[in-house]
């Protein structure tokens, strides 16, 4: 056992020295329930839709915008975003809101965030459609786009099941480990969710506040 959990300790050590801090000028502050969440952002292209993830660690946090613009680009536009729940797809609501003439597209908001280390409980809260909030988006100086919002996402809260604790054993610890220091050293996140991976939802339902926030995108194509 000792001799496991000294490799463990060596190849988590060797990691965090592999991995460099990637410079980032990007920036995200909002308030959480209360609390500040201020970290730096990555924007993520994927076909038509853009995201952006905005990570930290001790304890792991994940914010995550999703945006779909009625152009259908790949790049962000100014505008207004109505927020909507990630099962928005009907094209009758989707028409009515383009017929609107109000939003240039709809975002998806999800926030994930440890509450027991090492990964092992976690509070989600994911955007929700009817009076879900908006995110407008604005051209700053210096090439920077600047998005302002505010929300409230429906909370649920997930415990990792005890079957994934036994059998992952030492390895699923070392990967958890090895998550949170990609997740330092880059700013991407890695696997800061429960959801598909060995976890359950327990029945305690909450709300989770966003207020003021504000994130700023150095607009790259």
């Amino acid at each position: 056992m000792k001799t496991l959990l000294l490799a463990l300790i060596v190849g988590f050590i060797a990691t965090s020295s592999a991995l460099a801090q990637l410079s980032n000028d990007n920036s995200l502050n909002v308030q959480i329930d209360g609390k500040e969440f201020k970290t730096a952002p990555r924007r993520i292209r994927m076909g038509n839709v853009w995201y952006i993830t905005a990570n930290a660690t001790s304890p792991d946090k994940s914010l995550r915008f999703w945006f779909a613009t009625w152009s259908n680009s790949d790049t962000p536009e100014v505008g207004l975003y109505k927020i909507v729940d990630e099962d928005f797809n009907g094209e009758k609501y989707w028409q009515s809101l383009v017929s609107e003439g109000k939003y240039k597209g709809v975002a998806y908001v999800k926030y994930v965030e440890e509450t027991r280390s090492p990964r092992m409980e976690y509070h989600v809260g994911k955007s929700k459609r009817e009076n879900g909030g908006e995110i407008e988006v604005v051209k700053a100086e210096n090439g920077y786009l600047e998005g302002k919002f505010s929300c409230v996402l429906d909370g649920t809260h997930f415990k990792e099941k005890t079957s994934a604790t036994a059998l992952g054993g030492l390895g699923r610890l070392k990967s958890k480990l090895e998550d949170k220091v990609f997740t330092s050293a880059t700013g991407y996140d890695s696997d800061i969710d429960p959801e598909g991976r060995g976890y359950k939802k327990t029945d305690d339902k909450d709300e989770i506040k966003l207020t003021t926030g504000v994130f700023k995108l150095k607009f790259e194509k």
